[in-house]
């Protein structure tokens, strides 16, 4: 019997996908659930499992092709008999890894075939011993790189005066990063975008996290990080100022009575923004799970579209790359994004003595058509206010 595999419903906001790369080849046994292709979208890499075991008999669609809901891929041959006999003469695949047992994630299968390694012998870190892009780029750099041995009889080279045979290298843009190319221009060009700044002295923050990390992590199992504070200031901020968690839509304002805050997560394919559905109804430790298990998504290429899709405010962290400061650019269609950056060690006055602080400096950009200056200079003074005095968040005020 043989089994249609096509590419799975696609949701409203993606219209078509890529299919990068084919994982298997006509001939090859098949099991069930194991990925088949990778599907790039504008947000995330896709896997095609094979839908049941058996033979892989036909691709429908070369690598490289645009694709839509539905599109036919492949044909299996379904069964066990099928998958016997093709174990007994496998199918050669050009170019394909050895250890095809190991479980791959998109982004770390890609550098794999690149670098004809064999993932077998890579430890995987993630979930249910999956291997991921670190896992992969840490086993390339414990290879022993070959050494270069110059004949003592070999003259040095004479020193030239100009490079000689430069190159350049023209590489397309990846789905996504066209994507936030042209989502940038759109917020640009669609929204009248300000930035006001301010400071927040880090020091109670620090001393509180500082006094109660060891306890939380070992009451919730997970390290109790900066990001929780911000979010739940955010979300106070947003309560008393609700224009700032809206949109503008044609002639009119949406206002949400939800708060789905976008946490900003860097990948080696770009910025991606995952979402905490309800983040006024999380406590601290389910904000640092959440933002943890969103992170390890993103580095072995799991998350979902769902996962990124909405969001009514955003938060990035310019200051792990240590960023002092900067403008960040409003994910649209929200109003505003908040920008945190590098924590430094900075005199300031404290009660008419100078004293050393870690001090940090925050950056609320905002789209000005329905966000008044008044209102993002007094959100952003809300957000300093809680994070300087931690007990605001606990009390509300």
């Amino acid at each position: 019997m043989t089994i249609e595999v096509r590419v799975p419903q696609l949701p409203e906001s993606v219209a078509d996908a890529t299919l990068v790369a084919w994982h298997k080849q006509p001939g090859e046994a098949v099991g069930r659930d194991e990925n088949l292709a990778d599907l790039e979208t504008d947000k995330v890499v896709l896997e095609v499992p094979a839908p049941v075991a058996g033979v892989l008999r036909e691709l429908k669609v070369a690598a490289g092709a645009t694709v839509t809901s539905g599109t036919l891929l492949a044909v299996i041959e379904a069964g066990e008999a099928a998958t016997a006999k093709a174990t007994e003469a496998p199918a050669p695949s050009a170019g394909a890894p050895k250890g095809e047992g190991a479980r791959l994630g998109p982004a770390a299968r890609r550098i794999v075939e690149e670098q004809q390694i064999d993932p077998a012998t890579i430890a995987g870190s993630g979930r249910e011993g999956r291997v991921t892009k670190q896992d992969v780029v840490r086993a390339l750099d414990a290879k022993p790189a070959a050494a270069a041995v110059t004949p003592r009889s070999a003259p040095a080279a004479a020193p030239t005066a100009a490079r000689t045979g430069r190159t350049e290298q023209r590489v397309a843009m990846t789905r996504l990063r066209a994507r936030i190319a042209a989502r940038l221009v759109e917020a640009q060009n669609t929204q009248a975008l300000l930035t006001t700044f301010n400071e927040v002295d880090m020091k109670a923050l620090s001393d509180a996290r500082a006094r109660y990390k060891e306890r939380f992590e070992k009451t919730h199992g997970v390290r109790l990080g900066f990001m929780s504070f911000f979010v739940k200031a955010a979300v106070e901020a947003l309560r008393k100022f609700p224009v700032v968690n809206a949109y503008v839509d044609g002639a009119d304002i949406v206002y949400h009575d939800y708060y789905d805050i976008g946490v900003a997560v860097s990948t080696d394919r770009g910025l991606i923004v995952p979402v905490l559905r309800d983040a006024d109804l999380m406590s601290a430790a389910d904000i640092e799970r959440a933002i943890g298990a969103y992170a390890q998504k993103a580095r072995d290429g799991s998350i979902t579209i769902e996962e990124l899709t909405g969001g009514t405010f955003s938060i990035t962290n310019g200051g792990v790359f240590g960023s002092l400061m900067s403008t960040p650019i409003v994910n649209s269609p929200q109003s505003a994004i908040l920008g945190m950056h590098k924590v430094q060690e900075r005199p300031v006055v404290v009660d008419g003595q100078v004293v050393v602080r870690p001090m940090m400096y925050l950056a609320l950009s905002y789209d000005h058509r329905i966000i008044d200056g008044r209102e993002a200079v007094q959100f952003l003074v809300t957000i300093k206010d809680c994070l300087e005095d931690p007990t605001r968040l606990l009390l509300q005020i």
